[in-house]
C-alpha cells in the first residue's frame, strides 16, 4: 500500500498536473498534500486523481472558504491526524513541535510541509516533508511515495 505526498504546490498547475500524472502512474493508494495549495483552482488537476485525497491547510491558504468548498470534507485545519492501514498519520503543514510529536510515539508518520525541503528520517515515526511541488522557492519540484508496508520512501522529481 502507497501513499502519494506532496506539499507547497502554490497555484503551479503544470507542477501539479505532473505530480496527479506520477501518483496515478504509480496507483498510488491515496494522495496527501500538507498545505499550501493556495487557491481554490488548484482543485482543477487534483480531480484527475484516481485515488483518495486529503490535505491540510497551510500558512498561505488564504482562501480558505473557497478551498474548503471545492474539496469538501477533504480539507482540514492542522494538525489532522489519519489512520491508514493500521498506520497512525500526523498531517502538519508547518514543523511545529516536531521533535516532541515524533518522541512521543503516538504516531507511525508525521507528514509535513512548509519548509519546501525533503526531510525524511526514519526511526520509530517516520518523519517526512516531501519537499516542494512548485519549485517556486528551491528550483526544484518534488514529491513522494512512501510504501506503509516495506517503509520505503521515494523523492521524486516532477
Amino acid at each position: 500500500m502507497r501513499i502519494g505526498i506532496l506539499s507547497d504546490t502554490h497555484d503551479n498547475m503544470p507542477a501539479i498536473a505532473k505530480a496527479v500524472s506520477v501518483f496515478n502512474d504509480a496507483e498510488v493508494h491515496l494522495v496527501i498534500h500538507a498545505g499550501d495549495l493556495v487557491a481554490p483552482f488548484v482543485s482543477i488537476p487534483l480531480k484527475e486523481l484516481k485515488m483518495e485525497f486529503v490535505a491540510v491547510f497551510g500558512n498561505n491558504d488564504g482562501e480558505r472558504i473557497g478551498l474548503s468548498n471545492v474539496f469538501k470534507g477533504k480539507i482540514h485545519r492542522p494538525p489532522y491526524t489519519l489512520d491508514f492501514h493500521g498506520k497512525k498519520i500526523l498531517i502538519l503543514h508547518e514543523p511545529d513541535n516536531l521533535d516532541i510529536l515524533a518522541e512521543s510515539g503516538k504516531f507511525d508518520a508525521i507528514i509535513y510541509g512548509h519548509t519546501h525541503e525533503v526531510d525524511v528520517r526514519k526511526g520509530k515515526t517516520l518523519i517526512l516533508n516531501p519537499g516542494e511541488c512548485s519549485g517556486w522557492l528551491k528550483g526544484q519540484r518534488t514529491v513522494a511515495l512512501w510504501d506503509v508496508t516495506t517503509g520505503e520512501v521515494q523523492i521524486i522529481p516532477v
